[in-house]
């Protein structure tokens, strides 16, 4: 069995710790991704609901439906 010489075990660990932090930056890339078009989904989803309760002038799902609006762009600054 050889062994390695300490540069070489350096050099290995440092190589470990850059792959691991690549690997969390590309993680948490999809992780935002994927909330990306979770919120885009949800919130046309629910302006084809408020025009379609436009078109039935039903007020009050109206009003239910863009506070639901709002409360989402708020919670996610948009």
């Amino acid at each position: 069995m050889k062994e390695n010489s300490y540069s070489e075990t350096m050099k290995a660990s440092v190589m470990k710790r850059i792959k691991a932090k690549e690997s969390f930056v590309l993680d948490l890339y999809v992780d935002m991704l994927v909330s990306e078009i979770q919120l885009n989904t949800r919130r046309e989803k629910l302006m084809n609901r408020i025009d379609k309760a436009i078109d039935d002038r039903d007020k009050l799902l109206f009003l239910n439906l863009t506070k639901e609006l709002n409360d989402l762009n708020k919670q996610f600054g948009t």
